[in-house]
């Protein structure tokens, strides 16, 4: 079994960060939808800074901005999966 996938079975926190429409067309089940511009603003959302972050977009450019961004603000376990299609079960 992938890390991916150990650490989503594990309850990691999946972030959808593309837009609220991308969302609502198809997303990840239990993502949670933070768009990428929202990231910084909403960082007190994401809670503790050792849990496990899983974060995807559309094509994994947004997503990687956004594990930037988090890695940046401290958080030491975040996964830049790609796009919604490189997540497992997609």
């Amino acid at each position: 079994m992938s890390d991916l996938m150990n650490k989503i079975q594990s309850g990691a926190a999946i972030i959808d960060v593309r837009s609220p429409e991308e969302f609502n067309e198809e997303a990840y089940p239990n993502a949670v939808n933070i768009p990428v511009d929202q990231i910084q603003s909403r960082i007190s959302e994401f809670g503790e800074k050792t849990k496990p972050i899983i974060v995807y977009c559309a094509s994994g450019a947004r997503s990687a901005y956004a594990a930037r961004i988090l890695k940046n603000a401290g958080y030491t376990d975040v996964v830049n999966a790609g796009g919604l299609f490189d997540m497992p079960g997609m």
